[in-house]
């Protein structure tokens, strides 16, 4: 599957105009000046170790006016580990992996969410708040992994596989969600897999996960053939490479990584607890077999780690820019839509996950 085919098909997104109570704004100004600089000095304290200094001038502005806004519009921004700093660092109010952003989507008293993610993203974040308006600077910031598995594909599965409970990744659609018994996420898997209280478990779509799922457990893992386009294109070959040129090296793999990658690393596990391995025991090299912006935003919490950076770039996330979410928020678009049948089973499938004492 080529990087840019895997956006999001047309039925389930909505460009549709906004709700006429939302105010019209005019485009702020996006020149530097020193009132800029000054506005943001602090946040540029944040990325001056993975933003150089001649690139700021064209970030800040933005920066400025995207935070600005957000009060305007009683806004909130949600934003990956995957994003780029400057979205990151910058301008996004709550940061973190899928299960984090999840969780934190029911929390929010906003009146208007940003995702800066990839669509699966705000789709769960519109399940879990139908009476919010959210939106995605680019609803064609799809997943490779979320369009590798239908709706269908499931219920096949289990007529295959009658009375085996459904645990899907978070990377996935809202119609496979209504499908499934439960969700997960890289960091809550084994938990809500153990949680089903069953000798077997169907994992959804990714084949690595599941499987890496399986050496945790020991509940059977039937599992599906759906990959990351990014995490499966990492090989153990060229970490042996890294390990041979500096032996101290630590590796920090992502369990959506093939097993022989997971075998070569050091440490395995979700964005998050990545980010926490490096926070808390401060190694002196790292090789963060994740992507490319997850690397640069460690760096720019823990600037005393070398990071090496084999990382690949997820091409959907990167649809996400400064500029696209001032657009979004001026002109309220793209605004995500879930038909109500399909929400309300994969919210139950999202909420079972979300009040899991884990």
């Amino acid at each position: 599957m080529s990087p840019l085919a895997a956006t999001v098909p047309s039925t389930r997104r909505s460009a549709t105009p906004p709700p006429r109570r939302f105010q019209p704004v005019a485009m702020p100004s996006l020149d530097w000046t020193p009132e800029v600089e000054a506005a943001t000095a602090h946040l540029y304290e944040r990325v001056k170790t993975v933003i150089p200094p001649v690139e700021w001038p064209f970030f800040a502005p933005y920066v400025k006016a995207i935070n600005e806004l957000k009060v305007v519009r009683n806004a909130v921004i949600l934003a990956h580990n995957y994003q780029t700093p400057e979205i990151y660092n910058c301008v996004a109010d709550v940061v973190g992996d899928s299960f984090a952003l999840a969780r934190q989507a029911t929390r929010t008293d906003a009146e208007v969410i940003v995702q800066c993610g990839v669509h699966f993203m705000a789709e769960t974040s519109k399940i879990l708040n139908p009476d919010k308006t959210v939106l995605i600077p680019d609803s064609r910031a799809g997943c490779s992994l979320a369009t590798s598995i239908t709706a269908e594909d499931v219920r096949a599965l289990r007529r295959r596989h009658p009375g085996v409970p459904v645990a899907v990744y978070v990377n996935t659609t809202a119609e496979v969600k209504a499908e499934a018994d439960i969700c997960l996420t890289s960091g809550n898997a084994v938990a809500v897999v153990e949680s089903l209280g069953s000798p077997e478990v169907m994992v959804l779509p990714d084949q690595y996960l599941a499987a890496w799922i399986a050496t945790q457990t020991k509940v059977r893992i039937i599992s599906w053939h759906g990959a990351c386009e990014v995490h499966e294109r990492f090989t153990a070959e060229e970490l042996r490479a890294y390990r041979a040129a500096d032996p101290d090296v630590t590796i920090l793999a992502h369990p959506e990584c093939p097993p022989d990658v997971i075998a070569e690393a050091d440490f395995t596990g979700s964005t998050a607890k990545i980010l926490d391995y490096v926070k808390l025991r401060k190694p002196r090299k790292v090789v963060m077999v994740t992507e490319c912006s997850m690397a640069d935003n460690v760096m720019a919490e823990a600037p005393d780690t070398e990071f090496v950076k084999p990382c690949n770039l997820c091409p959907h996330m990167k649809r996400i820019t400064l500029p696209k979410i001032l657009e979004s928020l001026v002109h309220m678009r793209e605004e995500v839509v879930v038909d109500p049948a399909v929400a309300e089973g994969a919210r139950r499938s999202v909420e079972a996950m979300v009040h899991l004492k884990i």
